[in-house]
């Protein structure tokens, strides 16, 4: 049980960097710093986004309109802190 609840745990840190690294790029994107016609960057765009979207979604459709602001993925990551360290470690010291 030790070991599944440290894979859980370790999904979600992989799970939180990808997130942040799909805010960037699309930062990137969005001040011309990268070319999105470039097939490249498209693809790492468009992965990024597939795996993304499907999380944040539900957050933007509940979130106020902020005029431009997404602040969407700080409450991802946030809930994500929350299941890792409270739920998941917690969890992990009950059983020990």
């Amino acid at each position: 049980m030790h070991a599944l609840l440290e894979f859980i745990a370790r999904l979600i840190q992989l799970y939180i960097w990808v997130i942040i690294i799909a805010a960037v790029l699309s930062w990137l994107i969005r001040f011309e710093v990268v070319n999105r016609r470039n097939r490249a960057v498209y693809v790492i765009a468009d992965t990024f986004n597939r795996l993304t979207e499907p999380a944040l979604r539900p957050i933007r459709r509940r979130l106020p309109d902020m005029g431009g602001l997404d602040i969407s993925p700080i409450v991802l990551i946030i809930g994500l802190w929350f299941l890792q360290d409270v739920v998941l470690l917690n969890w992990l010291w009950k059983l020990f």
